[in-house]
């Protein structure tokens, strides 16, 4: 949407200005552009001040380099997309799946998810959401878990040693051991502990295949 709202906004900026990067701020965050839009709402809105429309600030001058990297195009988006694609691939089938997928496949995945066509997407990233061979799980489940401005993630099976399905709590206690009462949220959702990890990552994760939890 980046492109849309720089041409909105850019004819009320000064001269000298207009030519500068854009970036979005809430609640005084600024908005990391490589993070999910939802997992930003999660993130910087609080439970009581959630509403919409989501009122976001506009700047074009006093680049936060410090807190936020830099857009410089849309391949940048592509390309980190990809990668965070394959990498799930990694920790679910062993990069199987990416590995034979051709280039056309990786465009159409791209431009399914850039101009909002689902059918367009699913049709590809179907293949990388089923469960291949033998088994009925993945290796290990895509995830990270947010904690302010840093994220964790580990390596975390789907079923535990005796082949019973691990549940979010499982995860999250080995993730923070120390840490007994964790709550997280994921699309808005508070997501009750006892939900499988292996149904979670299957109809929870996001474009990139990866469940972004963020924890509250």
């Amino acid at each position: 949407m980046t492109d849309k709202i720089r041409k909105h906004f850019v004819k009320y900026v000064a001269n000298g200005k207009q030519e500068q990067e854009m970036w979005l701020k809430c609640n005084g965050q600024p908005m990391k552009w490589h993070l999910p839009i939802g997992l930003l709402y999660d993130l910087l809105i609080d439970s009581e001040d959630e509403a919409l429309p989501w009122v976001i600030s506009v700047h074009f001058d006093k680049f936060p380099d410090s807190k936020i990297y830099r857009l410089s195009n849309k391949e940048t988006v592509e390309s980190y997309f990809m990668s965070c694609i394959k990498e799930a691939d990694v920790l679910k089938h062993k990069t199987q799946i990416a590995t034979n997928m051709q280039k056309k496949d990786h465009t159409q995945l791209w431009l399914g998810l850039q101009n909002d066509k689902f059918d367009q997407f699913w049709a590809v990233n179907r293949k990388l959401m089923e469960v291949s061979g033998e088994s009925d799980h993945f290796k290990y489940i895509p995830f990270r878990c947010y904690l302010e401005d840093s994220y964790k993630q580990k390596l975390v099976k789907p079923v535990a040693e005796d082949g019973s399905r691990k549940t979010l709590q499982h995860l999250l206690k080995e993730v923070f051991p120390d840490k007994p009462n964790v709550t997280v949220k994921i699309h808005g959702l508070i997501v009750p502990l006892d939900t499988p990890l292996q149904w979670m990552s299957e109809h929870l994760s996001y474009p990139d295949n990866f469940l972004h939890l963020c924890v509250v």
